[in-house]
């Protein structure tokens, strides 16, 4: 896949993002802690964490595909963190805000639809009855 201005293949292109990505890295650390990194270990950076990277997906798809699915899930994330505590409480971490955040999108949809059709939720039934209750006693 060769885009406009860009002279590398798609196969090409990931490893180049890797080495862009770990080179503006390095240059964060240099200048934050006063060293300096080589071109050739920049390369040599690059190179282990691309490789490293396609272990992990291959990796995520063998779990993905034990457990049956063609999907990989944040299940199979965190066993792949397994054995970094630290790595695997963010990933834990980031996994349940998101759930939560998408609990919260899905509750607000829900209750916009329900809105626009003219619906009440349970909770807006559940007062209205109480309020119905209340009338009927007075």
């Amino acid at each position: 896949m060769e885009t406009e201005g860009s002279h590398f293949t798609g196969a090409e292109e990931p490893r180049a993002a890797v080495h862009y990505t770990v080179g503006c890295l390095c240059q964060e650390v240099e200048e934050d802690k006063d060293v300096q990194f080589s071109k050739q270990s920049i390369a040599a950076i690059s190179e282990i964490t691309f490789r490293q990277c396609e272990i992990f997906a291959k990796d995520l798809e063998m779990f993905a595909r034990h457990a049956k699915r063609t999907t990989v899930t944040t299940e199979d994330v965190k066993l792949l963190a397994r054995r970094s505590s630290s790595l695997l409480k963010y990933i834990t971490q980031k996994s349940e805000e998101l759930a939560s955040s998408n609990m919260e999108q899905k509750e607000k949809k829900r209750k916009k639809s329900s809105a626009a059709k003219g619906e009440r939720t349970p909770g807006e039934q559940e007062a209205a009855m109480t309020e119905n209750e209340d009338s009927n006693m007075a």
